[in-house]
């Protein structure tokens, strides 16, 4: 049951709805020894079930390049949230349901028969999401092991519908590549500017059909935005003094529904077409 409480779905209790990254520590603890003790992670350690060996640790100093994570539990409570977000998708990438081995009564002891892999990375994927989607501004463990930003609320849609089909190489795979860099970028300014500057440069490639569709009031404003706020342009006189942290979200969003609208407008146009 995932729902929210009286004082917090009320608005008694705002801060009740997002957490800091001591909470969040506390919060991460509690399901990694929930699954460490379910034996979610004996297939990647071979050691006694309920502990990480050895192998475990070697795994993490040589993939993550930090040696102060280790033991987990033991060093969460330290840790930066880089240093976190890194063990979640480290774990991820170790998780898996064990499937016990039963005896001739029915019994099952600490032995596994096999281990099921997606099984694991789901429960696990699916637990995590549950705390990092109310951690800051909110963030989820993809189905590729990544911790992403959440879209905008109310842009969910936006940020996962499928774009119609057009030309892959020049629209819908740079348009998935850049929302991927936009919302792997988290508080990096560069890297929402570079994936706007991406979408921009799918809009360059669709502004003929833009016209043809009767998006040019989109399209003017969108390209003078781009050239007056050192988008698609580095020169003397664009505008540099303004909130990027909130300007960025904004370019972002509305040169994706651009993208989406042009897109299903001249899909409809050749639809209609003799």
């Amino acid at each position: 049951m995932n729902r929210k409480y009286y004082s917090n779905r009320t608005g008694k209790n705002p801060e009740a709805s997002r957490y800091e990254l001591p909470m969040f520590v506390e919060l991460f603890k509690l399901v990694y020894l929930d699954f460490l003790n379910n034996d979610y992670f004996y297939e990647n350690s071979r050691v006694v079930p309920g502990k990480l060996g050895a192998d475990i640790k070697a795994q993490m100093f040589i993939k993550l390049k930090k040696p102060d994570l280790w033991p987990i539990e033991e060093k969460c409570n330290n840790y930066s949230e880089d240093d976190l977000f890194d063990v979640i998708e480290f774990l991820y990438d170790c998780v898996s349901e064990p499937i016990h081995r039963y005896d001739e009564w029915g019994h099952h002891g600490d032995s596994y028969d096999t281990f099921d892999r997606e099984t694991g990375k789901q429960e696990f994927r699916d637990s995590m999401n549950k705390l990092l989607c109310d951690y800051r501004e909110g963030y989820e463990l993809s189905e590729k092991g990544e911790i992403l930003e959440l879209p905008e609320q109310g842009l969910e849609d936006l940020v996962l519908e499928k774009l119609p089909p057009y030309d892959p190489k020049n629209v819908e795979q740079r348009v998935e590549s850049a929302t991927l860099k936009f919302r792997r970028s988290r508080s990096s300014l560069d890297g929402k500017y570079d994936a706007i500057r991406d979408l921009f440069a799918v809009l360059e490639f669709l502004r003929e059909q833009i016209k043809e569709v009767k998006l040019s009031d989109a399209e003017s404003a969108l390209f003078n935005i781009a050239n007056n706020y050192s988008i698609r342009h580095h020169k003397d006189g664009q505008k540099q003094d303004y909130d990027k942290a909130i300007w960025y979200n904004w370019m972002f969003y509305y040169s994706l529904a651009t993208i989406h609208a042009c897109l299903k407008l001249i899909k409809k146009d050749e639809s209609q077409s003799p």
